[in-house]
């Protein structure tokens, strides 16, 4: 099993890594780009964009399948900025602050939202145009899902790991699994009374339910940008995390988001499937 976990974070390092694309549609149509760990495994937060955005699409009815007369690339959920090309479209998505500057190399990007101000202050540095919408879009998940994830209470706290964290709490019963699939996790963080985690969509996914969450930093092994990034852009400038699970329990949650899912639902590029 360590074995198993030791290659999933082995793939998941690799920084130039692209999502490949298998069975590529034949026609125009709207690709979704997110991350994924090159051995094939699928990473919870990175994952969730394909999730969100299939749902976004459904409530008009329409599909990421759908042909249309001009093909373009979205980005939504997840730190992949170094990976958008010239004209891209972005949704929510955010700067990895692990990756050198150099690898972003896009010219011109269609910023319709970004995850918090860092970012934002990030594209405009490189002359970008950029609206002050902010918010991951895993934070759409309660909105989109209503009904389906209940809050129970049942446990004290859980713990979600980033993916390169999890090998050092191996064994945890208290630990919800970043490779276990979408709506396992978020039905186990729903269990909670409060979330620890270093997955960043961990405290997305358990801030959107109105559970108290904290950011335990139990490596160094992930940038602080990001996080810095989604709490600022949720009204919390006062960005505090644990060192430990112990001390996150002594801590607790910190303070409710401020968020509205209609103003970043609104920004959905929904003009690219006419």
């Amino acid at each position: 099993m360590l074995n198993r976990i030791r290659t999933l974070i082995s793939g998941h390092e690799t920084k130039t890594q692209a999502l490949p694309i298998p069975g590529a549609l034949p026609y125009g149509h709207v690709s979704l780009f997110h991350w994924r760990p090159a051995n094939g495994s699928v990473n919870f937060g990175d994952h969730l964009s394909q999730i969100v955005v299939s749902r976004v699409l459904g409530m008009r009815g329409l599909t990421l399948d759908d042909e249309v007369t001009r093909s373009a690339r979205l980005l939504a959920i997840g730190s992949i900025l170094h990976f958008a090309r010239d004209g891209d479209v972005i949704w929510g998505a955010g700067v990895n602050g692990k990756v050198e500057e150099s690898c972003f190399t896009a010219q011109g990007l269609d910023v319709r939202a970004v995850r918090g101000p860092l970012t934002e202050e990030f594209l405009r540095r490189r002359g970008m145009r950029v609206p002050p919408v902010y918010g991951d879009p895993g934070l759409l998940v309660r909105h989109l899902f209503a009904g389906r994830f209940r809050r129970t209470g049942e446990k004290p706290y859980v713990f979600v790991p980033n993916l390169h964290d999890l090998r050092l709490v191996v064994g945890d019963p208290r630990v919800v699994s970043p490779l276990a699939g979408w709506n396992t996790v978020i039905a186990e963080i729903v269990k909670a009374r409060l979330v620890l985690a270093s997955s960043l969509h961990g405290l997305v996914i358990a801030e959107s339910f109105g559970i108290p969450a904290r950011y335990v930093r139990l490596s160094e092994t992930e940038n602080l940008f990001k996080y810095k990034d989604y709490y600022y852009g949720t009204g919390r400038s006062d960005f505090r995390y644990a060192n430990s699970i112990p001390e996150g329990l002594e801590m607790g949650g910190m303070p409710a988001i401020d968020f509205d899912p209609q103003t970043l639902l609104a920004a959905f590029p929904w003009d690219l499937w006419r």
